[in-house]
C-alpha cells in the first residue's frame, strides 16, 4: 500500500512539474492572453465578454482587424484589451448580459 501511495505522489509531482511550463508567469496579474494554453480554457463568461468587446471595438473603429490581447475576468465586468490593426490598443469592459462599456483607445487615451 505504501508503494502505491508513493507511486501516486511521484506521478502527481511529475505532472505538476510538466504543467508548470504551461502557465505564463507575468508578475501575478490575472490576465488571459490570446495565446492562453489549451490546458486552461477561458471561462464562458470571460469568452462572452471577449466576443462582445471585439464586436464593440470593431463597430466603434470601423476596422475589422481586431484581436484580443488579454482579458481580466471579474464578476462585476471583464476588462478586455484589444489590438486594432497594426498599432492601436483599445480597452473595453464586457458584462455577463452581453453589453459593453468604456470602449476607448489606450494608444491615444480617450480617442474614438
Amino acid at each position: 500500500m505504501k508503494i502505491k501511495k508513493l507511486a501516486t505522489m511521484l506521478i502527481f509531482g511529475a505532472m505538476n512539474t510538466a504543467l508548470s511550463g504551461c502557465i505564463e508567469m507575468d508578475g501575478g496579474s490575472n490576465t488571459a492572453s490570446a495565446e492562453r494554453p489549451a490546458a486552461f480554457p477561458i471561462d464562458p463568461l470571460e469568452a462572452q465578454a471577449r466576443t462582445a468587446c471585439t464586436g464593440a471595438v470593431r463597430s466603434t473603429t470601423g476596422n475589422p482587424a481586431v484581436s484580443v490581447i488579454s482579458s481580466s475576468f471579474s464578476e462585476a465586468g471583464t476588462e478586455v484589451i484589444l489590438r486594432v490593426g497594426e498599432t492601436g490598443t483599445w480597452r473595453c469592459i464586457g458584462y455577463r448580459d452581453g453589453s459593453t462599456a468604456g470602449v476607448m483607445s489606450i494608444t491615444n487615451e480617450g480617442t474614438l
